[in-house]
């Protein structure tokens, strides 16, 4: 059956060159574009159209400002909710020739663009939308006018190519209409309040094979009945291409996000722990799979057939069971592994390392007592904190104190430990000064329970600001600091996580010792990777070290200038730990949110010296691998520790056709240990669909998981490749991905109109927010720290994480209701949305803003912050006080509600309208035009539009 999914309809059918005011930025990567991760061939690009307004030099990033003129001659209009149910397929479905590889020519350049005027005229040629989500194959008509400025140019005729579409009638002009209506573009806020009416609230069961999962903004209770619940493992598309030619055409991307770790919610079961016995968990003989759901039972129950490579094996004595009469175990609902997607086994000896228990894992406090820290108020603060906070780390579930040990080092140009023995009076310290020998002078007395030795242990934490409060030691060290970490690990046989505080660039005499190599001179040139890929030597061994021995290590920067984020954040990203990062710390702005953050950091749920393992059936495989991981060869992804935050991206690749009949199984195995030093495997198992039809993969994709993995690729391409390359690469398989469909699966239609699956009609909103992250847009008034840092963050992160970050929260207060429990529905994220007497939240999962607008209500912010106007609120530095009355609990409640859904504490930053300030909250406004580069989505939409047409002439 042919599908019809989001469709502008046109004014007139033809389409103009040069977008109006947009460069070949986006257009043409180097023939040879060495891009592994998207794994096509590499293309030639022919030049771009001539003709095209270039952009002003003050825009490195390749997308200029949008044009001066929007007199926009379109109208626009929406038809309501959009169904995401789907017909079954019809067997007389027309068929159209599937939308090959263009050859090298296939991207013309168009014959002669028209003089600029006229382009930004013409510019909304192709952008009438006329509804969309409609399946019945037929556009839906409404009222259209648009005087058309310029000639007439010759659309593709219906027999340009194979299956080709119609050129659209040119007649259907009629008078000039007012301004583009933005609400006629689909809207994300609309997308995710749809989803949430329709499956919020219910319980998701995971019984079916390839089932699209409600969105992540949706609130839904999952019940696993045989495939992962996908607070685990979500998918870019939950029905795989069944060839590698179908997928290639296509071009979009295979991969799942997997968060081993995920938290789950209290209303949901825990996992189960299955335990095989002496032998351990029974597996494939051949390629080594776990017992689960896909395991089919034959010869009354002897054998089973592996569900992921058909071996045949025997079932042992002990495990054997008789069959029902349909085929199935009788004990099928008794065992975990039999009936559930995801479930833990108890390891046996065979998985630990040298075949003996692990112990449990320590925890190193490494505190940096340089100048910075101790002037700052740092130190102090750290030590007040960990206090408390010692007696809250993690432990076994039931078990009444944590078997996890501690440990304390200081340090600045030189090292001091501390021995913490329960049996002495007074802590006693003891300093390494030869850092390039680094060694640990005691085992005995460093690492201890703090149960114990709490008196000892506060002792010391009372002493240490005090210890160095007259230092004017301003010089530190870094690698030295990692690398007595894992020396003590090593020497206590065990495995565990660094939290270091560090404040400055380690400049000291010693390995690791790093020089300032922030030029932004670079940023827009070939050699604009140098600044975000890592200094090599002692660091990447430093790293290895670390996986070996399970050391995961959390970095806490306080840096008030350049410290070579790159590189120091090395070492955590790829030991799955987490980096912090606090600029210009003071304690009163600041020291609440560190807080916050550690308290989490240290109490978070853990497991530790992972190694996973994506297993797959026969037809495909995991081919790539995104993440804060380790990977020594192909398949094994190392993590020195894995927490409940931290996903992983996997990228899988066709080896062989798959079957329609068994569909697409994958395993996903964790082995790691426990805090109480048990070694565990942790399984998740989903099965997906496969299908010949084109249709049915963009029905099922999901764009929050599309957008996650093409941040994470993108992330990685940039270490090697310019980022005007990467940018286009990413603008150019979108319009890949789109063409095909409207190639292979819509209804014949105007080659003008614009028309996206259903399922993905708000992807080019989440791509256009992509291309301006402060990573990618290359601006040298961004901090090469800031977009290092980024890039480290979002590396790590999971589908929900990255659908926040790219398409931040955008709630309107001013208009709430103080009385109701629930958080006004948000608004899209555009400046049009904000009004003068407004006042707004943003949030995005890293930052959260509250926008007061300059006429906001006297009462409103006598309310909120006790004075009688806006005009009496200081322009910096503002606070928002816990005050007795509705709209302040109210706006508190949202406050910390939204916090507790986030993985690092916010800071609350206030911005009055038009303050200096407001244009750090702006530039998170993603429908607009971006501060440092980068269209509006309404111009992004109109420039893919145009490169689709290309694609498709």
């Amino acid at each position: 059956m042919s599908q019809q999914g989001y469709v502008a309809a046109p004014p007139y059918s033809q389409a103009q060159a040069g977008m109006g005011g947009y460069s070949a930025g986006f257009g043409n990567p180097p023939p040879q574009s060495h891009y592994g991760t998207y794994g096509s061939p590499p293309q030639g690009y022919s030049a771009p159209p001539t003709g095209v307004l270039k952009p002003p030099a003050s825009s490195p990033s390749g997308m200029p400002p949008p044009p001066v003129s929007s007199q926009y001659g379109a109208n626009i209009q929406q038809n309501g909710a959009h169904p995401h149910s789907f017909p079954p397929p019809v067997a007389s479905a027309p068929s159209m020739s599937p939308y090959r590889q263009p050859p090298q020519s296939a991207f013309h350049s168009m014959a002669q663009a028209p003089p600029p005027t006229q382009q930004l005229t013409n510019q909304m040629s192709a952008m009438n939308f006329g509804g969309y989500g409609k399946l019945d194959g037929s556009p839906i008509s409404g009222p259209y006018g648009a005087q058309m400025a310029g000639p007439q140019m010759a659309g593709p005729q219906s027999g340009a190519f194979p299956g080709g579409f119609p050129g659209g009638p040119a007649q259907m002009a009629g008078p000039p209409q007012k301004k583009l209506d933005p609400d006629s573009i689909p809207s994300t806020t609309q997308v995710i309040e749809d989803d949430q009416a329709k499956r919020g609230g219910q319980v998701y069961v995971t019984n079916i094979r390839g089932q699209v999962p409600p969105l992540v903004t949706t609130d839904f209770t999952v019940q696993d009945q045989g495939n992962a619940s996908p607070r685990f493992m979500r998918c870019t598309t939950y029905s795989f291409p069944s060839t590698a030619d179908l997928a290639k055409q296509c071009k979009v991307p295979l991969a799942a996000i997997i968060k081993p770790f995920a938290t789950v919610p209290k209303n949901e079961t825990p996992l189960y722990i299955v335990n095989h016995g002496e032998t351990g968990p029974i597996r494939c003989n051949r390629c080594k799979a776990y017992m689960c759901p896909y395991m089919q039972f034959i010869d009354g129950g002897r054998r089973y057939q592996c569900g992921f490579c058909s071996c045949v094996n025997e079932v042992p004595v002990q495990y054997f069971q008789h069959l029902d009469h349909m085929g199935r175990r009788m004990d099928l609902y008794e065992r975990p592994e039999l009936s559930l997607g995801s479930y833990e086994f108890i390891a046996t000896l065979d998985y630990c390392k040298n075949n003996k228990p692990p112990n449990p894992p320590v925890y190193i406090f490494m505190i940096d007592v340089s100048y910075n820290n101790i002037k700052s108020g740092l130190v102090k603060l750290i030590c007040e904190e960990l206090k408390t906070l010692l007696d809250r780390l993690p432990k076994e579930e039931g078990a009444e104190t944590s078997p996890i040990k501690v440990g304390f080092v200081t340090y600045n140009k030189i090292l001091h430990f501390y021995n913490v023995k329960s049996a002495l009076a007074q802590p006693q310290m003891m300093v390494v000064s030869d850092v390039a020998e680094m060694f640990v002078p005691l085992l005995d007395g460093f690492l201890v329970n703090f149960q114990e030795s709490r008196a000892v242990v506060n002792n010391l934490l009372d002493q240490i600001p005090d210890m160095f409060a007259d230092t004017n030691e301003s010089e530190t060290v870094f690698a030295p600091v990692i690398q007595a970490g894992v020396e003590a690990l090593k020497a206590a046989e065990c495995s565990g996580k660094l939290f270091i505080f560090h404040s400055s660039i380690p400049t000291a005499e010693a390995p690791g010792k790093l020089k300032n190599r922030d030029d932004r001179k670079l940023v827009g040139t070939e050699k604009e990777k140098t600044l975000f890929q890592p200094q090599r030597g002692v660091y990447e061994q430093l790293t290895k070290d670390c996986v070996a021995q399970g050391c995961c290590v959390d970095l806490f920067l306080f840096p008030n200038q350049y410290v070579d984020i790159a590189t120091m954040g090395d070492v955590p990203s790829h030991t799955s730990g987490s980096i912090y990062k606090y600029s210009n710390f003071q304690v009163e702005v600041n020291g609440p949110q560190f807080i916050s953050d550690l308290r989490r950091d240290v109490e978070k749920s853990i497991g530790f010296d992972a190694i996973m393992r994506v297993r797959t059936g026969t037809g495909f495989r995991a081919t790539d691998f995104f993440g804060a991981i380790y990977m020594n060869n192909t398949t094994d992804v190392e993590m020195a520790a894995v927490d409940c935050d931290k996903a992983v991206t996997v990228e899988f690749k066709h080896d062989d056709t798959l079957s329609e009949e068994s569909g697409a199984v994958m395993q996903c195995a964790l082995l790691y240990t426990t805090i109480g030093g048990q070694r565990r495997l942790r399984i998740h198992n989903l099965s997906l669909n496969c299908s010949s039809q084109l249709s049915e993969l963009y029905k099922s994709c999901e764009t929050d998981a599309l957008i996650n993995f093409f941040a994470k690729s993108a992330y990685r391409a940039m270490l090697n490749q310019p980022l005007k390359t990467v940018r286009e690469i990413l603008v150019n398989q979108m319009a890949h991905m789109l063409a095909c469909y409207r190639k292979s699966c819509a209804s014949p239609s105007a080659a003008s109109q614009l028309i996206l699956p259903d399922a993905m009609k708000v992807f080019p909103v989440y791509m256009n927010s992509l291309l301006k992250t402060a990573t990618l847009v290359g601006s040298t008034e961004l901090s090469t720290d800031d977009r290092a840092f980024h890039r480290l963050l979002v590396n790590a992160m999971g589908v929900e994480e990255t659908q926040v970050l790219l398409y931040p929260r955008l709630i309107p207060l001013h208009t709430m209701d103080v009385s109701s429990e629930v958080i006004p529905a948000p608004v899209r994220c555009s400046e049009e949305r904000l009004s003068e007497s407004g006042m707004f939240l943003l949030e995005n999962g890293l930052s959260v803003f509250l926008w007061l607008g300059q006429a906001c209500p006297p009462d409103l912010i006598q309310n909120l912050f006790s004075v009688p106007s806006l005009g009496h609120l200081p322009s910096e530095g503002m606070s928002l006080p816990v005050l007795d009355n509705a709209h302040s609990r109210k706006i508190h409640s949202i406050i910390s509600s939204i916090s507790q859904q986030r993985a690092t504490s916010m800071k609350l930053l206030i911005v009055k309208q038009k303050d200096q300030s407001e244009m750090l909250f702006r530039q998170h406004l993603v429908e607009d035009k971006g501060l440092h580069g980068g269209a509006s989505y309404m111009d992004f939409l109109c420039y893919v539009h145009r490169e689709i047409r290309q694609l498709l002439t």
